[in-house]
């Protein structure tokens, strides 16, 4: 059973950056796609960022698009969201996600703030 642990969220001021990483456990990651999704307040869970199991492809939200980086490194089993011009809009809770034969895989969240 693959199992998914987030971690760098955190406070930080508008313009900063922040670099989420997901280290997987229970299974390798190399054939699966992933993603990272994000939950504000009020709103329902959205999809940041997606990067193929062969790392070649990759999709971000327009909303995200030049600001925020997906990556992933198969050997360390782990993927990560490097972040920056972060602006308050961007506050939410992140989620990492894991999906192979229609199967979906989700860390636990951590919460990102953007504010002075």
């Amino acid at each position: 059973q693959l199992q998914l642990v987030e971690s760098g969220g955190g406070l930080v001021q508008p313009g900063g950056s922040l670099t989420l990483s997901c280290a997987a456990s229970g299974s390798t990651l190399d054939y699966y796609g992933i993603g990272w999704f994000r939950q504000a307040p009020g709103k329902e869970r959205e999809g940041v960022s997606c990067i193929s199991s062969s790392g070649s492809s990759t999709n971000y939200a327009d909303s995200v698009k030049g600001r925020f980086t997906i990556s992933r490194d198969n050997a360390k089993n782990t993927f990560f969201l490097q972040m920056n011009s972060l602006k308050s809009e961007d506050t939410a809770v992140y989620y990492c996600n894991a999906l192979r034969f229609g199967v979906n895989y989700w860390g636990q969240g951590t919460q990102v703030t953007v504010s002075s």
